[in-house]
Parts: C-alpha cells; structure tokens; sequence
C-alpha cells in the first residue's frame, strides 16, 4: 500500500535522514513531502542534497523551500553570505560544499530553485514551511517570504481554545481554508515537546534537529511518526545550531 510521508526540518542532519527513512521502512513505493530547512546546522548540507536529488529519481517526492533553503539558493547563485546566515548555520553549509565542482554546484542550484513554495494534495491537505498571513489562502499571499517565515499561523493555532470547534465565529479563517496543515519551521521544543505537534488542524514536524531534539517523519493519514536519535548523540563532535548564540532564525 502506498504511504505518503513528511519530513520535518533536517537541517544538514544527514545521518538522521538515514535513519527515519529507515525506521519508517521507506520503499520506491511512498510518497514522500519534505517540509524545508535541508541545510544549514550540521555538517552534511551537501551531501543531504545529492541524496535528495538522486532519491527524486527514483520516487515520489515533493520539495518544499525553507528559509534557509532560500538563503543557501542566494549563495549558490549569487555568491551572497550574509552574516546572518552564517551565523545560523550557513556556515556549515559553505563549508560542506568546499570540494564540489562548478557542474555539480549548479545541479544543486537548480534543485534549490525547482523547490516549491507550498504543495496541495487531492484531499485540500497543505504543506508548506512556515506559514501565510493572507486570510485567502498562501495563493494570495502579498509577501512570499512568508512562506518560509511566517510564525502567526502555528502561533495562532497554539493560542487557540483546545473547544473552539470549526464551526464557530471565532475560528480563525485562515485554518477553515484546508482540511490539514503541515508546517515546520518553528520547533516543538519551544513548547517543551520533543515529538510532532497538533494544534488545531495544524501539524508541526519540526521536532528541533538543529538543536537538540530528533528528525520526524510522520505518514499522513495514519499519524503514525518515527523519529532518529537526538541529533546531538548523532554528530557528538558538533554543536549544530546550538553553537550559535543568536537569536532563532
């Protein structure tokens, strides 16, 4: 039976990667949705791209860009290192990419520019990084980065009357718009919690692989999840984004 999947933020977690696609016993068969955040953090951003690239090939994937996504697509194709990305996690990045060739660097360019900004599947579910802010819908969305930026939406739902049924007035609109929403971007440990989180009709699968938690993977409509080990114990020579004491981008 075929599965459709979704990976939360990886954040240049490769060894994390290999290890979800395992638990979860991914075949060529599922379908898989990643959430962003590929790169940046710890120390394999590259090689997690040329593993995607070549898993595209030979299954079902949908790639969603993330904020650091974004900034790692500038940097490809411009040249452009922004402390501020630097100093949250970019580093990591440039540093894994050190040896590659002009041609495999633009292969990854032109994985970077081909991620979409939000995906709809047959049943009206989202994925999508972030968030939106436009009360129709991400289609009408006046500012794209909030795609990859935008923390109202996840903010709201935590905020919300665990009673509040969709029926009433004070349902926020902006959730009636889809039957499920998948997000990451802004960890569950924020919230204390390690595992995948609903809120509303919200699920957020950033479960901190950047810092301190584990990388999730979650089929979509079972909601059965597995997680890797805590990225730390993974990469014990490295401090991810926890090395940078800056605020959370």
């Amino acid at each position: 039976m075929k599965r459709t999947l979704v990976i939360g933020d990886i954040h240049g977690g490769f060894r994390a990667l290999k290890q979800v696609l395992e638990r979860a016993d991914v075949t060529e068969n599922d379908k898989l949705i990643f959430l962003g955040d590929y790169v940046d953090g710890w120390s394999e951003s590259s090689q997690i791209s040329q593993f995607l690239i070549e898993l595209s090939k030979k299954q079902e994937c949908v790639f969603i860009k993330g904020n650091h996504d974004a900034w790692a697509e500038d940097w490809l194709s411009l040249g452009t290192d922004p402390d501020v990305w630097l100093l949250n996690g970019g580093q990591s990045t440039v540093d894994s990419y050190s040896d590659y060739s002009l041609e495999v660097l633009e292969i990854h360019l032109k994985f970077f520019q081909k991620m979409k900004n939000y995906y709809v599947d047959q049943e009206n579910r989202l994925f999508i990084h972030a968030g939106y802010s436009s009360m129709h819908g991400p289609e009408k969305e006046v500012y794209t980065s909030n795609y990859r930026w935008d923390r109202t939406l996840w903010e709201t739902a935590v905020a919300m009357d665990k009673k509040l049924e969709k029926n009433s007035n004070l349902y926020p609109k902006r959730l009636l718009l889809y039957k499920e929403i998948f997000i990451g971007h802004t960890p569950t440990l924020h919230l204390g919690i390690q595992t995948p989180v609903n809120k509303a009709n919200i699920w957020n699968l950033d479960t901190g692989a950047a810092f301190t938690g584990a990388l999730s993977i979650m089929n979509i409509d079972t909601k059965q999840f597995w997680q890797s080990d805590p990225l730390p114990s993974l990469y014990p020579n490295e401090k991810g984004r926890n090395n940078y004491n800056v605020k959370l981008k």
